[in-house]
This record gives structure tokens, C-alpha cells and sequence, in this order.
């Protein structure tokens, strides 16, 4: 159930070039917003596409029920009316749910839509009467962080369907007229006194019935913070999946227990150990012997994809990266892979996600550091070896002279790329071509002799 019919309470960090326009419909319901953009009928369809989209990438197909259509049908009539019916019990049962936070005076079940300002989140019913199906008088009076009321006061019927039932109350509602049998909700609704506590409450209490079985999720993470699109809080889970393929951040998703939150960090860096971890994952057999962080590895994959669609990530950003080509990719390593990871690493590039190491053009000018140690390592390459053979071999040829590999490995780096690290050495050497790598330094010893 998307909450269109919630309160429009501050101006999204996306938004903030339509301030002058939105600032006016603080306090009115999402679907009767505006969307300066022109894109949709109401800012929360604005979002709720956004919403969509993000879930056509990762394959969910649900049934999306907008909360303002369902109170236009009449679905919530019953229970407002109910609500009202036994007021002190349902006051009773959601201070005592709360932990005994004391509601105001003039707190009531619902809340009234003005029929002049349009504002939701400023008004109070002042009087109701269960005359002609349920009227109540109301008064927009009411100051908010973000706005105030226009000190308007009316008259109007439940029939009507202008009005709101408030979040504790409304929880409980929807979950009986939809029959949910299970219920989940983020960690915040499920702490103590939380809002699930009272959907318990209403439940047991008001309706006479148990409550569904309830479960709590983990907040989404972005760099450690909450995911809000609506704040801008970091770079969007659609942004995001147009950097790396959806089944890889479902993975992640997955991957930590449902209670847990889920943090992903969005620096190349990272991202390119997402890849690898997702990749090992897909290699991963469950036996009795596997470990529990394995097993649970080997599940969220499973869970993420029907199948793997490419075979590496690093190797075919190292690729595209000095050749640019992707003709040439595809003739270097999986051409199924490539072809599938064209759009995601041509993003990289585009919005400047390249990780430090892997942003770098393969131009050897001169040999930096000990040149001894260079040459040495340059006549002990083989075009038979393997990356990790190559590796392998700074250490040799390092200790072999006495010398610190990490050493060797700056200077390596600097005379082939021009930077003090990169890529997996190795992979480097074997994708430019390791003949070419010996014959390109044994060269510059000679212009430079």
C-alpha cells in the first residue's frame, strides 16, 4: 500500500529548484501535490513511479494499492466509524500501546481534509455526530513544523471520504479489510511501544480478532544512512542500478538476516567488491560442512537470479578501459559477459565512478624507481604465465635482490601506468599482453642508456 494519502511534509532534495511552487502545499495530502516536473498527475505518483521502476529492475511484481483510492472507495469508512463508536477504548488502547504517551485533547481517530486550503496535517475535529452516516466539524487551526493552518473551520460526512485515519489506527485498518495474514514493517514501527504494538492493541481489543503474524526488516543503507529519496540521502537504488546489475544489489540486499539493516556503500571501490563477492557466491556448494555465513551467501544468490549472466566484473572494466573497444573486449575474455556489462561499465566511465586504480591510460614514458629491479622482473616475464603467476613473480624477483615487493610494485606501476597502484598487477600485465609489457620496458632501458 503506497501512503498517498500522508501528509506532504518537507520539500525533496530533488525538488529543491520547485520550492517557490511546492512550498504552498505543505501540509496536503501526496496525491493532491502537484508534480512540478509535469511527469504525473500528483507528487506521490511522481515517487510511486519512481518506486515502480526501481522494482521492474529487480524483477517484483507486486500489487501496488494507492491509500487515497482505497479511502475514495469507502474502504476505511466502517472502522472510522467504529473508531468513533468506541473512542475512549481506542484512546485507552493506543496510550497504553504507546508506552503511555499522553495524547492531546482534542486528538481524534481521524483527520479532516480542509475544504479551503486543501491541508491535511493542520486540522482537528472539533465535534462528531453518528448522524447521516457519521459528521464531524472541524477546524484548521492546527501549527506544524512546516506549516500552518488557514484558520478555516467546516462541516463534512465520512461518506465524503475527505478525510485520513490517523497512522496507529490506520495500520490496523488496512490490515483487516486486505485479510493480511502476514505483516512486515521496518524496525522502527516494531520497537516497544511502536506503532505495531498498538496495530496489536487495535486488533485484540477494538476488532475482537488476532492480529497477523507480524515481522520486522532492516532499514536500507546508503553509506551508513538511511535511504530517503525524497531527502536525497546518497546516490538512489535506481541510480545505482545503472551501474551495476539489479540481481548483484539484490544479492547484497539478501545477503544480511531480513531484521538486519542493509548497508551498501556506493564507491566504485566497493561496489567492485560487491561484484566479487556475488560472483564467489555463485560458486559457493551448500554441504553440511559450509559455514553459516556461506550458506546464507549461497541462498541470497540463489535468491537473487535464476542464473549468473556474466563471469566477471573487474577483468572486463580493466579491459574497456585500455582498449575502449569493445570489439577487442569481446575477443579478450567471455563476449556474453562483456555484452552484458557494456551498459553498467560505460556508466562507470560516463558519471566518473572509476575507482582510483582502475582510472589510468597505459602509456609507459620511462622506468621509475630501481631500474635494476624493474629490467629483472621484465626478463623473467613469460607469455605462458599466468596473472597470478606474474604476481607471484615481483615477490620473487623483490626478495630475490633483498628488496621490499611493495616497492617493486609502486615502481611497476609507475613506469607502466604512470601511478603509484592500479589494478591487480597480473591482470594488468596479461591483459595489455605480457610479450608487449617485457618488450615495452626492455625498450625504454634503451632509449634511456
Amino acid at each position: 500500500v503506497a501512503d498517498t494519502s500522508d501528509a506532504f511534509d518537507s520539500i525533496p532534495a530533488s525538488m529543491e529548484e520547485y520550492e517557490g511552487k511546492l512550498r504552498a502545499h505543505l501540509g496536503k495530502p501526496l496525491s493532491r501535490v502537484p508534480d512540478p516536473t509535469g511527469s504525473a498527475e500528483s507528487i506521490g505518483e511522481y515517487f510511486l513511479k519512481d518506486a515502480e521502476d526501481a522494482m521492474k529492475k529487480f524483477e517484483v511484481k507486486p500489487k501496488i494499492l494507492e491509500a487515497h483510492e482505497l479511502y475514495k472507495k469507502g474502504k476505511y469508512d466502517k472502522y472510522a466509524l467504529l473508531f468513533f463508536e468506541r473512542l475512549e477504548d481506542v484512546r485507552r488502547a493506543v496510550y497504553e500501546s504507546s508506552l503511555g504517551r499522553e495524547l492531546p485533547k482534542w486528538w481524534s481517530p481521524i483527520m479532516p481534509i480542509c475544504k479551503k486550503c486543501g491541508r491535511i496535517a493542520t486540522t482537528r475535529v472539533t465535534s462528531f455526530s453518528f448522524e447521516n452516516g457519521g459528521e464531524y466539524k472541524y477546524a484548521c487551526d492546527r501549527e506544524v513544523k512546516y506549516t500552518k493552518g488557514c484558520g478555516a473551520t467546516g462541516v463534512a460526512g465520512i461518506k465524503d471520504h475527505e478525510y485520513k485515519i490517523v497512522w496507529r489506527l490506520d495500520w490496523p485498518a488496512r490490515q483487516d479489510f486486505l485479510n493480511a495474514s502476514i505483516e512486515g514493517g521496518g524496525v522502527d514501527h516494531f520497537t516497544r511501544g511502536g506503532s505495531w504494538d498498538t496495530a496489536v492493541a487495535i486488533h485484540k481489543r477494538i476488532f475482537k480478532k488476532e492480529p497477523p503474524v507480524g515481522y520486522r526488516f532492516g532499514f536500507v543503507l546508503l553509506k551508513g544512512k538511511k535511504y530517503s529519496k525524497s531527502k536525497g540521502e546518497g546516490m538512489g537504488i535506481v541510480e545505482l542500478t545503472e551501474l551495476i546489475p539489479p540481481e548483484v544489489l539484490k544479492y547484497a540486499l539478501l545477503r544480511p538476516d531480513i531484521q538486519e539493516n542493509k548497508n551498501i556503500e556506493t564507491s566504485g571501490e566497493a561496489m567492485l567488491r560487491l561484484c566479487e563477492d556475488y560472483l564467489r557466491a555463485s560458486e559457493i556448494t551448500v554441504e553440511p560442512e559450509v559455514s553459516r555465513a556461506d550458506r546464507k551467501r549461497a541462498v541470497a544468490f540463489e535468491l537473487s537470479t535464476k542464473k549468473r549472466k556474466f563471469k566477471t566484473f573487474s577483468d572486463i572494466l580493466l579491459l574497456y578501459q585500455l582498449y575502449r573497444d569493445w570489439k577487442i573486449v569481446g575477443k579478450l575474455t567471455d563476449r556474453k559477459s562483456a555484452e552484458y556489462l557494456r551498459p553498467y561499465i560505460e556508466g562507470w566511465v560516463r558519471k566518473q565512478f572509476l575507482p582510483e586504480e582502475y582510472s589510468f591510460t597505459y602509456k609507459p614514458k620511462e622506468i621509475r624507481g630501481d631500474v635494476d629491479l624493474v629490467l629483472e622482473f621484465a626478463s623473467r616475464l613469460d607469455k605462458k604465465q599466468t596473472a597470478v603467476d606474474i604476481h607471484n613473480l615481483v615477490f620473487e624477483v623483490a626478495r630475490g635482490k633483498g628488496k621490499n615487493p611493495a616497492d617493486l610494485f609502486r615502481h611497476l606501476y609507475g613506469t607502466l601506468i604512470n601511478q603509484e597502484r592500479g589494478p591487480k598487477l597480473g591482470k594488468l600485465v596479461k591483459a595489455v599482453g605480457v610479450e608487449k609489457v617485457k618488450k615495452d620496458i626492455l625498450e625504454l632501458h634503451k632509449k634511456e642508456r
